[in-house]
């Protein structure tokens, strides 16, 4: 047999994920955003213990577009990492398997992440 007779996998760009898939790679994507995100966290905390000329400095940064960009991209990944993991605690107990009920929660998962990380930046506007 010819080597070009052999079936070729689809590519990418004709592929369509489906939302279980999207979400789980996200889930795991969320999990590293979160343990990276902490680093700034951890050096605010230093910062803070440091001294007020330190955490100037840092609040600086946060406050800097970069900074409010990965605070917003850290907030919206702990809440979805936190939705997911619920939906992932009732797939523990057995519940929410079928078709339909794993895209719902999926669609829910997505919509409550959103949700949540507008409430908090949207009181965390009104708090400044």
């Amino acid at each position: 047999m010819p080597q070009n007779a052999r079936p070729l996998s689809p590519h990418l760009q004709i592929y369509r994920w489906p939302l279980a898939m999207a979400l789980s790679i996200l889930h795991r994507a969320t999990g590293i955003a979160l343990a990276v995100g902490l680093l700034l966290v951890v050096w605010l905390l230093l910062a803070l213990a440091h001294g007020p000329e330190s955490y100037a400095t840092a609040r600086a940064f946060c406050a800097s577009w970069l900074g409010l960009v990965l605070l917003f991209g850290w907030s919206w990944a702990l809440f979805f990492h936190l939705c997911n993991g619920i939906r992932h605690l009732f797939w523990d107990v057995g519940k929410g398997f079928g078709i339909a009920q794993a895209y719902r929660s999926g669609i829910a998962v997505i919509v409550a992440s959103l949700v949540l990380t507008g409430l908090v930046w949207a009181a965390q506007g009104g708090a400044a």
